[in-house]
């Protein structure tokens, strides 16, 4: 069975936008387009113009359409409006900026980078990287204006391809993840990221009134897209701190006074444990809806938040090669169901058998999409892409299955099923049991290497502050409701549950992180 949302009128509109150049055209020329706390915000005419300068200074430097810069900034306004800026006329690689030496390497290596632009003053092992590989390096010096910035450095040259990008040049380059493989590199043109900005727009109804408070980091597709392109595709503002910080969070929520924000599931939570002394700032400072995306977010966890902010939360499916945004919950008076993905929000979506005919609604097989937000494939590896395309479907890896509402509910990553004997358990399944326990505050289910069953199943488990559970008494609560195959043999009780440099919990690997054996 296969699905597609059905678009609302903005559609037409939308969906004639294929370039970022197109996108920042329609917001209001005095509207703010990005802001920053305790700066003045830079207005759309002066990030349209920010970008056209930007073009101009990489044109006389010799870099065009098709080159690739690779950024390494601090989260903020200057890394929100270098992507759109860079992108507007050159191919961006956003890095993380606390990678090491041997990784800075790797992706510059990899990239083929033909500059890198670094913040002036910012202290990093990227500049003896750069010169080390004979990469020029472009100082980025910020203006008065939140996100406004000149780029220095470089040697005059002429860009093969000069100007505005066009709607099949590359906006953005990112790698995968990387977990069990070498990582890929996904190039995404510009008629996919605006198409996907134009997707979460929609979904979200964003208007001018609306700014996104972006805690996400901006070297991930889930900042970089549903934070920052979706805003300015909904001609409203992207609010830039400096990254997410739980102590911070609520103040900023006071002095921004934004209409919603977007994090990882692991921050939500975060957020959630200081709640309650910052009831008096959740009540003056309402937000519009929450959004959630990048990893499950625990039907517990959407419910706490939708009571304590008095607002919807809007889970959301996303991936790197689907320029992030496949499916969402909807917003009032659709139906948010908690510990689902909702409905197709863009792209077709489809559930696929191993044989690669398409299943009916309710059977469980591989997610698959198509549309124009998702890449045409990785750069320079057949084989990958042998794997990843099925007659014109996208294999995302997740397994799942359409409810009788037509709602995408996701059974696990097919990487990340435990298989145990005989039997297949899904983490994603036991993760929500676990989290039901008034005292655990998160937990994420892994596998354990056993030497006569293949796997085992194992639990990491964060406690909430101030209470008690043994691992008896877990496991006993987890037999409730769970088969016996699926319980736990094993659960560690940690302060903190290993993280990625997204906020994303890292599942793959655990047991060998913690040393946990059968």
């Amino acid at each position: 069975m296969q699905r597609k949302a059905e678009p609302p009128e903005e559609t037409t509109r939308m969906s004639a936008i294929r370039t970022l150049a197109e996108l920042l055209a329609a917001g209001a020329a005095d509207r703010p387009a990005i802001r920053a706390p305790e700066r003045p915000a830079l207005t759309y005419a002066g990030l349209r113009a920010l970008t056209e300068r930007s073009i101009a200074s990489l044109n006389g430097m010799g870099i065009g359409r098709g080159d690739r810069v690779a950024i390494v900034l601090p989260n903020g306004p200057e890394m929100a409006a270098a992507f759109v800026a860079i992108a507007g006329g050159a191919t961006t690689a956003p890095l993380n900026p606390a990678y090491k030496d041997e990784e800075f390497e790797f992706y510059l290596t990899d990239l083929k980078a033909k500059a890198l632009v670094v913040q002036q003053g910012m202290e990093t092992p990227v500049r003896a990287v750069a010169a080390r590989l004979g990469v020029p390096v472009l100082e980025l010096i910020p203006g008065t204006a939140a996100g406004e910035f000149t780029l220095e450095g470089g040697t005059a040259a002429s860009a093969t391809h000069p100007g505005a990008a066009e709607a099949d040049d590359i906006a953005l380059v990112l790698h995968t993840s990387g977990t069990t493989a070498r990582p890929k590199i996904v190039p995404l043109t510009h008629t996919n990221v605006t198409a996907s900005a134009g997707n979460i727009a929609r979904t979200l109804q964003l208007g001018q009134a609306d700014a996104c408070l972006n805690v996400m980091p901006l070297f991930h597709i889930h900042g970089l897209i549903a934070a920052t392109l979706a805003s300015l595709a909904g001609g409203g503002a992207v609010i830039c701190t400096p990254g997410f910080n739980a102590l911070r969070f609520f103040g900023w929520l006071d002095a921004e006074r934004p209409t919603w924000y977007t994090a990882v599931p692991t921050m939500h939570q975060a957020i959630l444990q200081r709640a309650e002394r910052n009831k008096e700032i959740i009540a003056r400072a309402p937000l519009r809806f929450i959004r959630s995306s990048s990893a499950s977010l625990p039907a517990q966890a959407m419910k706490d938040l939708s009571v304590v902010f008095g607002a919807p939360v809007i889970e959301s499916y996303g991936m790197t090669e689907a320029s992030h945004q496949m499916c969402s919950n909807p917003l009032p008076p659709g139906q948010q169901k908690p510990g689902i993905v909702g409905l197709p929000a863009g792209p077709e979506v489809a559930i696929m058998a191993e044989n690669g005919t398409i299943l009916p609604q309710g059977e469980i097989g591989e997610v698959v999409i198509r549309g124009p937000n998702v890449t045409k494939g990785y750069e320079a590896n057949p084989e990958a892409n042998a794997k990843a395309f099925t007659n014109g479907w996208f294999r995302t890896g997740d397994q799942g299955m359409f409810d009788t509402d037509g709602y995408l509910m996701l059974t696990g990553r097919l990487k990340e099923l435990i298989k145990r004997g005989g039997e297949q358990v899904s983490p994603l399944e036991v993760d929500g049991i676990l989290s039901e326990h008034p005292a655990v505050a998160q937990a994420l289910t892994f596998s354990i290497p056993h030497p006569m069953l293949g796997e085992e199943v194992g639990a990491a488990v964060v406690l909430r502050e101030g209470m008690e559970c043994s691992e008896r008494e877990l496991r006993d609560f987890a037999a409730r409701h769970l088969a016996d195959f699926k319980v736990p043999r094993k659960v560690v009780f940690l302060p903190e549950i290993p993280k990625g440099a997204t906020g994303k919990l890292m599942r793959i690997g655990l047991a060998e992180k913690l040393g946990i054996t059968a």
